[in-house]
């Protein structure tokens, strides 16, 4: 089951709303958060655009999206490794060592 439903009402949109954004009728948009038919993979990705969330999440293998405009810990971790696998206290400094640039306000140097 898709999770349009709670995807849509995470960022408080009507059905109508979220139609209108994908240039479809209501009652299609309707349709898709019933299960009684499949947006294509075109249509997912304009749908995780909308809401801010990924395809994986509205596919439901995520529990939970992101916020709009924010990134998961997935999200990074993913991104930092290129998807090798990461232990909780490598991300962790990962982190602190983030964290420490802001502070400081460390910028890199101008080639």
């Amino acid at each position: 089951m898709l999770n349009l439903l709670n995807a849509r009402k995470a960022i408080h949109k009507t059905q109508q709303e979220v139609a209108d954004y994908l240039g479809i009728s209501r009652q299609a948009y309707s349709n898709y958060e019933a299960g009684k038919r499949e947006p294509d993979f075109e249509t997912l990705l304009k749908l995780g655009e909308y809401f801010g969330c990924s395809v994986d999440y509205l596919l439901g293998n995520k529990k939970d999206p992101a916020p709009a405009g924010k990134v998961s810990d997935e999200d990074i971790k993913f991104a930092l490794f290129d998807g090798a696998p990461v232990t909780d206290a490598q991300y962790e400094e990962v982190k602190r060592f983030a964290k420490f640039i802001a502070e400081h306000n460390i910028r890199p140097k101008d080639d």
